[in-house]
């Protein structure tokens, strides 16, 4: 079918776009959702290269990495509120507009300087897709099969992170460094057009843009990340300056939108029973995450002697059966209440974990993968149910601030996660990972015992 003859199909107001008009949107949708995912994973694998190619030290190359989330946490609150202002098809497309250019530019750069500013406004693109993405899944799909549309979100996420690593590797295999941010431009060349044509309008919601709230969110999210990403360091005491210069600014931000109407930091949805339960359980989810994906490669290597090539494929279990759960979860949310899907994933989740932490001292490669494969699953099948919660337990004037916020709660869960093992490390390094294993455990139950309380919960 011609794009023309798709566009011309009518559409439901209250039904989403029909298909297979909905299926093109949702691709482009996927096409961003992917690219971001896998450049966030992409880079590393290069820097060595990049380093000797550009005459910059290693140290100050891990900045191409470090710059990206840098770019994406700063701007994902700004594009939440800008998809809600401007329309979302306007905030998405300039999104994945922002992001092709950018990677272009990332391809061409001459010296590391330039290279580190390309990766800051790709990170930029990366939060107006990670912000609006899920805000425009809820526009094209009917309410009842919202579940279906963020799982394919899930699965992008999932995939994408896995085998980031992997397309490096192929790529850097037979062919320059650049190539890794050249294979983005194509994709969003067809892309961009094609959501432009058939994605609709949307409606805005015109009020004016609050920037000392962007400045002031901006502020708190990329402090607490650099503080993070301190802490690894001998400069402790700095670390706990700025982890606390953006608590600051947090509690600023906090007071400063406060009693206002259709604010950047939405504290009217935060007010949303369910809205506040599920962020909660998605914070606690993603801790359990990122301290379990941090500390394993430890565990492997160090303790279990593992190759770096081994311990590759003993972690992917887990994103692949990502891979199958978070779809399945996402039929599943039609028949059944989220809340209990979530909370049984994270039961799963909570149970992979702790069957991890009380492993063998020597286990064999398939005792390690039956029991990521667990912790998969469970990740899987809480995740699709949660945010297809988060989508719509608000009103639609605030889809892009729900997405934006589902953005903020990984990206906090991720901190904090982060943050969680740097300290466990420096405390205690005998045993350090298996006590990094079993508090994610215990945020996976405690994120259980948040998502049953959804059970009584208001929207």
């Amino acid at each position: 079918m011609s794009t023309a003859a798709v566009a011309a199909v009518p559409v439901e107001e209250n039904e989403g776009l029909p298909p297979p008009r909905r299926y093109w949107v949702l691709a482009c949708v996927l096409c961003g959702v992917a690219l971001m995912s896998i450049d966030g994973a992409i880079a590393n694998i290069a820097l060595p290269t990049m380093a000797r190619d550009l005459g910059a030290s290693d140290a100050a190359t891990v900045w191409v990495v470090n710059i990206y989330q840098l770019g994406s946490v700063v701007c994902l609150l700004p594009a939440a509120a800008l998809g809600e202002i401007l329309g979302l098809k306007r905030v998405y497309a300039f999104g994945l507009i922002l992001f092709t250019l950018s990677s272009l530019a990332c391809a061409l750069s001459p010296t590391l300087p330039i290279l580190i500013l390309a990766r800051f406004v790709q990170g930029a693109g990366c939060a107006c897709i990670a912000a609006i993405g899920p805000a425009v899944v809820r526009d094209i799909y009917p309410r009842r099969l919202i579940g279906s549309g963020l799982a394919m979100i899930a699965l992008c996420v999932a995939a994408g992170g896995a085998l980031g690593p992997t397309i490096a590797s192929l790529i850097l295999s037979v062919a320059t460094w650049p190539w890794l941010f050249l294979v983005n431009v194509p994709i969003g060349i067809v892309a961009v057009p094609l959501f432009l044509s058939l994605a609709r309008p949307g409606r805005p919601y015109p009020r004016p843009f609050d920037y000392a709230a962007a400045l002031l969110s901006a502020a708190a999210l990329s402090l607490l990340l650099i503080g993070v990403d301190s802490l690894g360091s001998s400069e402790r005491t700095l670390a706990i300056g700025e982890m606390a210069a953006g608590l600051a600014c947090g509690a600023a931000l906090v007071w400063h939108q406060s009693g206002r109407t259709n604010a950047l930091l939405p504290l009217d949805l935060l007010r949303i029973p369910l809205m506040s339960l599920s962020l909660a359980t998605s914070t606690c989810a993603y801790i359990a995450q990122i301290l379990a994906y941090v500390s394993l490669p430890f565990l492997f290597e160090t303790v279990m002697h593992r190759s770096q090539t081994e311990t590759g494929f003993l972690v992917t279990p887990w994103p692949a059966l990502i891979f199958f759960a978070a779809p399945l979860a996402g039929r599943l949310v039609r028949r059944y209440p989220a809340a209990l899907l979530s909370s049984i994933g994270l039961a799963i989740l909570a149970t992979g974990l702790l069957l991890l932490a009380t492993m063998p001292t020597q286990p064999s490669d398939l005792d390690i993968a039956w029991r990521m494969a667990i912790c998969g699953i469970g990740f899987g099948f809480y995740q699709t149910p949660n945010n297809a919660t988060v989508m719509t337990a608000g009103p639609v004037s605030r889809s892009g601030a729900a997405g934006g916020m589902l953005a903020v709660a990984r990206t906090l869960g991720w901190c904090i996660g982060s943050a969680l093992v740097t300290v466990i490390f420096s405390l205690s390094a005998q045993g350090a990972t298996i006590l990094c294993l079993e508090i994610a455990c215990g945020f996976a139950i405690v994120g259980a015992i948040v998502s049953v309380a959804r059970f009584s919960a208001r929207r």
